[in-house]
């Protein structure tokens, strides 16, 4: 039986291609090639002000049909409150109401609610079409989706009412006065006013409608998860988050990702005869993915014993890239690499000896590790539950305390003096998942769609949306 499915991410190709955008793209792509018919759904950041009906376009892309909102952190569509705009876009669901009607999907299977808001599941539900959601990171839980505070330390995700999260983005975007107040407002009274301002026993205050709003952010996701027909998280971490959230686990398949295995040379890794090894970074260049960590710990090697590739997109995080060029002066053996298109991985992948990974956070599961992986090429990533499920320490790869400079150096200065541990870490990274095999799983999951689980499609308060009605056909870009 050949299938109508609607896609969604928060972002997507052209102009943006990380991990949730390239598993996105590949399931759409295999889906297609197997006969389905397959659209997709975008958020896009704005880059000028636009009004309400300017805020949609589309394009074609490798045989399907892409429908882009253009999102920005203002008033839009009737609704002022922007913290309510994070989780509950009003006139993103109004364009997939509309487009609901349009496309008429057999299944709609969301790969990031970012730009868009989960208020989505709410026309789904409506519109009667089975909802499918990939959690690729921890969007649904946390406004900031890294489960990360500002000090650098890992969350555990929103207390109660959520006062930790309304002390955490007050920290963050209202100056530094207000991160120091914040900082000694015990989690317990942070709960508490919020709790008093959803219930309207305050009287209003600054800021008091994103307070309240912030506070009903994870009850108004979670609502909308256990109306999912299934949720596929790609590790036991993020199946652990999500429950002890208020996620019913008898929702979530367990799966792991799949890539394209196209190209991968699958070569054991051996040390070089000049015992010059070759360290790559492949990822976004922003704070929480700790390629800082990696440079500081990589200048304690000799510049004669190994070499740092370090690719990624300088401009995303300009003042981020300056300081990262600043900790690697005068080592030449670092090199800025840059980014390179996705279909070339396996070719990057050749050219290192060892991946990477030092993030800051709980990464999910980043997919450039199963890219190593193909290539047998062993990964040293940072000591968080997801990463640690796929990198195994001592047998696929290394793992190292996360942020700890001594520890990661440790690491790797191991591989070069071990001349026989990069040998048998390589033998040992098993070929991962293809996409086939993960869209096999996906069209199981599918199948099985009218299987009973309580309150699947049932949502407290369920939004009515009415389809967004243009005064003038969108133009194409």
């Amino acid at each position: 039986m050949k299938l109508n499915i609607l896609l969604t991410v928060h972002q997507f190709l052209p102009e943006y291609f990380s991990g949730t955008e390239i598993l996105t793209f590949g399931v759409a792509k295999e889906l297609i090639r197997r006969g389905h018919r397959v659209s997709i759904l975008t958020g896009f950041p704005a880059k000028k002000q636009l009004s309400d009906s300017e805020r949609f376009d589309e394009y074609k892309l490798d045989g399907m049909d892409v429908f882009r909102f253009h999102h920005a952190y203002v008033p839009m569509g009737g609704q002022t409150v922007l913290t309510e705009l994070e989780y509950n876009n009003q006139l993103a669901a109004r364009y997939f109401a509309q487009l609901l009607q349009r496309v008429k999907p057999d299944i709609v299977h969301f790969f990031h609610f970012g730009r868009l808001g989960s208020g989505l599941i709410d026309v789904a539900a409506s519109g009667g079409v089975p909802a499918y959601y990939t959690p690729t990171d921890f969007w649904s839980v946390c406004p900031t989706s890294q489960l990360l505070l500002d000090d650098g330390r890992v969350c555990r995700g929103p207390t109660r009412h959520g006062g930790n999260c309304v002390k955490h983005i007050a920290s963050v975007t209202r100056g530094e006065r207000v991160a120091r107040i914040a900082k000694y407002v015990p989690d317990i009274l942070a709960d508490a006013i919020v709790k008093l301002t959803i219930s309207g026993m305050l009287p209003n205050y600054q800021n008091c409608h994103d307070v309240a709003a912030m506070g009903q952010r994870q009850s108004f996701n979670v609502a909308r998860l256990n109306a999912l027909h299934g949720i596929v998280s790609p590790t036991r971490l993020m199946i652990k988050v999500l429950t002890a959230n208020g996620v019913d686990g008898r929702l979530i398949t367990q799966s792991t990702y799949g890539i394209d295995l196209t190209g991968y040379q699958k070569q054991i890794r051996k040390s070089r005869e000049t015992g010059v090894m070759t360290f790559g970074f492949i990822g976004t260049l922003a704070p929480h993915k700790g390629c800082h960590v990696l440079i500081d710990a990589f200048r304690r090697i000799g510049s004669d014993r190994a070499i740092l590739r370090i690719y990624g997109n300088p401009n995303d995080f300009p003042d981020y890239f300056a300081d990262l060029q600043k900790r690697a002066a005068g080592i030449d053996s670092i090199e800025f690499c840059g980014t390179f298109p996705n279909g070339q991985i396996a070719k990057v992948m050749a050219g290192l000896d060892v991946l990477v990974v030092p993030s800051l956070w709980y990464e999910n599961m980043p997919l450039v590790i199963f890219s190593a992986l193909a290539a047998k090429c062993p990964v040293v990533a940072s000591d968080f539950p997801g990463m640690s499920e796929v990198v195994r320490d001592g047998r696929n790869g290394l793992v190292f305390r996360p942020g700890d400079i001594q520890s990661l150096y440790a690491q790797l200065i191991s591989l070069i003096n071990d001349s026989t541990l990069i040998e048998s870490l390589s033998a040992n990274c098993s070929l991962p998942k293809s996409t086939g095999e993960y869209v096999d799983e996906l069209l199981v999951l599918y199948a099985g769609r009218h299987s009973a689980v309580a309150g699947r499609g049932e949502i407290p308060d369920r939004q009515t949306v009415k389809p967004f009605e243009r005064e003038a056909p969108i133009q194409p870009v």
